[in-house]
């Protein structure tokens, strides 16, 4: 390009993107996407987590419940795990929706405190504690 008069040498190299900025702007825009994608991913894998224990809290509560039932059956003791009616349709039950369901009996820890332990099998979180939940919850009985 002939350079005229009137025309600097600064305005004929910034006349436009060479292939390398345009390259440049291309890796890092798709790195940012890269990043993006990333953090939908683990919003999604969190979104999972909260609705199984979701679920899991639901399933201890609905066990706490049979055993608000057991204790007014009992009159007022504090009733054993073996003495809930169906304790084992309670795990089939909450099975449909926490796959690879662990259900644990409430134990009676002392007095009238019980511990439920609800367990699920989820292998998309290998080397994550996110697969159990424990409830304890304590009932105004009489200790037998």
């Amino acid at each position: 390009m002939k350079v005229t008069k009137g025309t600097s040498m600064s305005r004929l190299s910034s006349q436009g993107f060479t292939l390398l900025e345009a390259l440049i702007a291309v890796l890092v825009l798709s790195l940012g996407l890269l990043g993006v994608a990333a953090m939908q991913l683990k919003a999604m894998q969190s979104a999972h987590v909260a609705y199984q224990r979701s679920v899991a809290t639901l399933a201890a509560q609905d066990a706490v419940e049979r055993l608000w039932v057991a204790l007014g059956k009992s009159g007022g003791e504090c009733p054993s795990a073996d003495d809930i009616d169906d304790i084992n349709d309670w795990g089939t039950v909450w099975g449909v929706y926490l796959g690879g369901l662990g259900v644990d009996s409430p134990v009676m820890a002392t007095g009238c405190e019980y511990t439920v332990t609800v367990a699920w099998d989820d292998a998309r979180f290998d080397g994550e504690d996110v697969s159990s939940l424990v409830y304890v919850v304590r009932l105004p009985g009489a200790a037998p």
